[in-house]
Order: C-alpha cells, then structure tokens, then sequence
C-alpha cells in the first residue's frame, strides 16, 4: 500500500483476484481466474501492463490462494481461497480512497462496489463513508480550480461546472447508498 493506506495498481490487481475467488461458488480454474480479472481490469482501465502484472502465481506462492486440484498455471489448476487469502481480501476492501478521478481510482472504487457485499454491515458503512470523503474531497479541488479561473475566456469554467454537477449527483447517490445500509443493515438489500 501507498504511504497514505490506499492501494497500488497491483494490489488492485490482487484485490479483484481474491474477491472473484470469495464470490465464487467452487474452486476457479488458473486460467479462468486470469481472464475474469483481466477482463474486469480492462473494462474499467483499458488494458494495462501496470494493472496487469501481478501473477496468480504470486498469490498462490504467498499462501493467499492454494491449488485444489493440479499444481499451478502449467496443468491450469484449480484454485480456492485460503484462510490468509480471507483476511488479505478483508485488508484491501477496507483501505482508504484517494479522492483523484483517474482511471485507476475508477478500479478500485468499482472493485469496492463490487465486493462490498463480502464485508460485515458496519464495515460497508465504513467504506461507504470512505466513498463519500473521497467525492467530498474531489469536489472542494474542482470547486477551487473553477474559482481560480472564474473569469477566464474559454470554456474551461463550463467543462468545471459539468465535473461538479456530477461529482454532485454522485454524492446524493452515496448518502443515499449509505443511509440504505444503515437503515437495512446491508448494502444489498
């Protein structure tokens, strides 16, 4: 993790991977595990050899995932999560949010929505309140961008105002996401 608790490319890389294999059902195939995370990585990201670099292998090395059938990506071995691997997936759901709007804080925010549902109630609410410090924090620098270049020509304020109105429109939607779990005690209902 970067200094400040947030992820780096390959731990979001690690976090899709352990979440796919806690959602799953049964055991995944090495190679099927690899192509779930490279197409979800990609839809967000496009694709990218720095998103892309961290191995199963790795995973399975570090004790996070093990070979249930098979012994690794040469004779495509199954694969489940271990008991480390649990608590791993549990660090990385639960690390801060840097409040840019890149693309690779576009993976990380989508991977939290979509393993939430792998946390308990009060840690949902903890990183929906993450979410919303983030946006909150994004829409104070665009804020004061647009206010330092108030009067210039151009259509630079209009592009700013169109980025605030969203990031607006975004914030409504997490107080309300998290309101929904406080009131329901999960996210998913």
């Amino acid at each position: 993790m970067y200094a400040d608790n947030t992820l780096t490319p390959k731990e979001a890389v690690r976090l899709c991977a352990l979440g796919t294999l806690a959602q799953s059902k049964s055991p995944m195939r090495y190679s099927v595990l690899a192509n779930a995370i490279r197409h979800f990585t990609s839809r967000i990201t496009g694709p990218s050899l720095d998103v892309m670099g961290t191995s199963v292998e790795l995973l399975r090395y570090e004790g996070l995932v093990e070979a249930v059938t098979g012994t690794g990506m040469e004779d495509d071995a199954e694969l489940a999560l271990t008991e480390q691997g649990r608590q791993e997936l549990r660090l990385l759901m639960t690390a801060s949010i840097r409040s840019s709007a890149s693309e690779f804080n576009k993976l990380i925010v989508t991977l939290k929505f979509r393993f939430l549902n792998l946390l308990n109630p009060d840690e949902q609410n903890d990183q929906a309140e993450l979410l919303i410090e983030a946006a909150q924090t994004e829409l104070a620098r665009i804020e004061d961008l647009r206010a330092h270049h108030a009067d210039d020509g151009g259509f630079l304020v209009a592009w700013l105002d169109h980025d605030i109105s969203q990031i607006e429109r975004n914030l409504k939607w997490l107080f309300d996401f998290r309101d929904r779990i406080k009131n329901n005690g999960s996210a998913t209902t």
